[in-house]
């Protein structure tokens, strides 16, 4: 029982490590090409704790920012569009602050940008958030939790929506 849980962890990680260097990143991947996503529950802002395992049905866009990023503020009014053209057909968007203090700046980020979605708050133990290379950088899951794009750098509601669009119409 020791060695399976060291292993498990190697095996997450790698798959992280793969899902963020596989080519054609922002491509929708062919649904068996789409690794699973460990699940994992953060505390949201003002809010009960977020489960990945409870978004299972629905297309859910992960969006690592943070308030000191110029280009997540330019990108954030999109993903507020995106959540407001596509919450009522199953699309979920969390955004997982990446800044130092975020229960201090995140709260007037919300209220300035009017962001709908849960904004998470994640520790020092959330693995994920450490194999972020750049802000801001999204992971757009399929119904399934899989991987089937990344985007690093902000993108423009009309960047994502193809994807979005794409995966709302796959069958579960």
């Amino acid at each position: 029982m020791r060695i399976v849980r060291p292993l498990l962890i190697v095996a997450v990680v790698v798959v992280i490590y793969l899902a963020f260097r596989a080519p054609n990143q922002e491509q929708v991947r062919p649904p068996e090409r789409r690794p699973a996503l460990s699940t994992f529950t953060l505390a949201a802002l003002g809010g009960p704790q977020w489960t990945l395992a409870d978004q299972r049905g629905s297309v859910v866009l992960l969006n690592f920012w943070a308030t000191w990023c110029p280009p997540c503020r330019r990108e954030t009014p999109d993903l507020v569009a995106l959540a407001r053209t596509y919450g009522s057909r199953g699309l979920h968007i969390a955004g997982i602050s990446m800044d130092d203090d975020p229960a201090s700046v995140v709260p007037a980020f919300v209220g300035k940008y009017h962001v709908p979605y849960p904004m998470l708050l994640p520790d020092a133990s959330f693995s994920l958030a450490r194999s972020v290379d750049s802000l801001p950088t999204s992971i757009l899951l399929d119904k399934q939790g899989r991987v089937a794009a990344i985007y690093q750098g902000a993108r423009s509601a009309e960047e994502f929506a193809p994807a979005i669009e794409h995966l709302l119409a796959e069958s579960n």
